[in-house]
C-alpha cells in the first residue's frame, strides 16, 4: 500500500474544503436547529461535480470511485457541514441504481442525482424489523403488470428532499425485491418523525397503502433484494465513517484552537494534561478511524470483499467521532452547550451515526461471528 495520498485525491480535498467553507459550520449549525435541508451547499457541490463523483460519467458523473466519495463526505464533515444524505442518495442509492437498475430507471435518475436537482432515498428499517431485515413485513404483491405495495417504514432520512425512494419489501417468503418509487406516487402517506437532535435531514415514518407501482419500478431481479441490499449497504458504512472521520477533524481543529487562545489561571487551558491528552487521543483514534476506512474504499473499489473493513471503519470511526465532540464540549466548559459554538449540531450527528445506519452492537455481533468465527447469540 501507498500511504501518501495522491495530488489528485489532494487537490480534490481542496476543491472540496474551498466549496464548504463558502458555508462553513455556523450555516450547518443554523440549519441544523432549524431542521432545514442544506439545499445551498449540496446545489454548489453538485454544480462542482462532487455529489455525483462514484457515478458513471455516461450519466453526468464523476466516473470515480467509494475512495472519492469518502473523500467528499469527510471533507464537507471536517470543513463544518456533515452531509447525511451523502450515506444515503449518492452512496446507497446511486450504486444500487448503477449496478442493477435499467437502462430507463439509470436515464431517469442518475443526471438528476448527480446535477443536485434531486435525491433518492433509502427506505429498510420497519418498526417491528429494525436491523433484522428478515422480519421486513412491507409486501409487495405481482398484480397483472403492477405490484401492490403495502406496509410501514420507519426512520426514513431526507423523504422531503428526495423525487423517489428505494424500497425494499417482500415478494415471496424469506425473499425480498427492490423498488424504485416516486415520492408523488398515490397511495404514499409520510409522517415527520419529531427526534430530539438537531440536525438539517428530516426523519419520516411512511405507509404504503395499496400503492399500484409498475413492473418497471423494479430495480434488479425479484426475490434477490438481500443479496442487492448488502451491495449497498457497505457504500453506506464506509461513507458513514468518513463523515465521522470529518466530523472528529472538524471538532479536534476546534477544540485545539479554543485551548490554545483560553486562559482562566493564566496559562493557556491547553497546557494542562486533562485537556490536552484527551484531545490527542482523540486525534489518534480519528487517524487510526481514517485509515480503515481508506481501506474499506480501497477494497470496494478494486472489487474485493469490504464487508469486513466496512464495518470496522464504521465503528471505529463513529466511536471516535463522538469521543472527540464530547471532549471538545468539555473544553469549552458551558461554551459548549451555546448555540454559537455550534458543536451540539456536531454532537448529535456523530451520536446518531453510532447508532445508524448500523450500530455498534451488530457491528460487534458481525466481527464476532464473521471474522472470529464465535456462536451466533441470537
Amino acid at each position: 500500500m501507498d500511504f501518501l495520498e495522491s495530488p489528485e485525491h489532494r487537490a480534490l480535498r481542496d476543491a472540496i474544503g474551498a466549496v464548504t467553507d463558502k458555508y462553513g459550520s455556523d450555516y450547518f449549525a443554523a440549519k441544523a436547529t432549524a431542521h432545514e435541508p442544506t439545499t445551498e451547499l449540496w446545489t454548489d457541490l453538485a454544480r462542482h461535480g462532487f455529489i455525483g463523483i462514484n457515478l458513471p460519467d455516461e450519466y453526468g458523473g464523476g466516473g470515480a470511485g467509494m475512495a472519492e466519495l469518502a473523500i467528499v463526505s469527510e471533507e464537507t464533515a471536517a470543513h463544518g457541514c456533515p452531509l447525511l444524505l451523502l450515506l444515503v442518495s449518492s452512496a446507497i442509492s446511486g450504486e444500487l441504481i448503477t449496478r442493477y437498475g435499467t437502462d430507463e430507471q439509470r436515464q431517469e435518475w442518475l443526471p438528476r442525482m448527480v446535477s443536485g436537482e434531486t435525491k433518492v432515498v433509502f427506505a429498510i428499517t420497519e418498526p417491528d424489523a429494525g436491523s433484522n431485515s428478515h422480519k421486513i413485513a412491507t409486501t409487495a404483491v405481482r398484480d397483472g403488470d403492477d405490484y401492490v405495495l403495502n406496509g410501514t417504514k420507519y426512520y426514513i432520512s431526507g423523504v422531503d428532499e428526495a423525487g423517489a425512494l428505494i424500497v425494499v419489501a417482500r415478494t415471496a417468503p424469506e425473499k425480498l425485491s427492490l423498488f424504485l418509487v416516486p415520492t408523488d406516487t398515490p397511495g404514499l402517506i409520510a409522517h415527520r418523525l419529531p427526534v430530539g437532535i438537531s440536525v438539517p435531514e428530516k426523519q419520516f415514518t411512511l405507509f404504503f397503502d395499496n400503492m399500484r407501482l409498475p413492473a418497471a419500478s423494479l430495480i434488479g431481479t425479484e426475490n434477490e433484494g438481500f443479496r442487492q441490499v448488502f451491495d449497498g449497504l457497505n457504500p453506506e458504512r464506509i461513507t458513514g465513517a468518513a463523515v465521522c472521520v470529518g466530523v472528529g477533524r472538524h471538532a479536534i481543529d476546534r477544540g485545539a484552537d479554543y485551548a490554545r487562545t483560553r486562559s482562566v489561571w493564566g496559562p493557556a487551558i491547553g497546557s494542562y494534561q486533562a485537556i490536552s491528552h484527551p484531545l490527542a487521543k482523540a486525534k489518534i483514534e480519528i487517524d487510526l478511524a481514517a485509515m480503515m476506512t481508506a481501506k474499506a474504499a480501497w477494497l470496494y473499489d478494486q472489487g474485493h470483499p469490504a464487508g469486513e473493513a466496512s464495518n470496522i471503519a464504521k465503528y471505529a470511526a463513529a466511536e471516535a467521532a463522538v469521543g472527540a465532540v464530547d471532549h471538545v464540549i468539555q473544553i469549552h466548559g458551558g461554551n459548549g452547550l451555546s448555540a454559537e459554538y455550534g458543536l451540539l449540531p456536531q454532537w448529535g450527528l456523530a451520536r446518531l451515526l453510532r447508532i445508524a445506519p448500523v450500530s455498534r452492537e451488530m457491528i460487534l455481533n458481525y466481527v464476532a461471528q464473521h471474522s472470529l468465527a464465535l456462536p451466533r447469540s441470537y
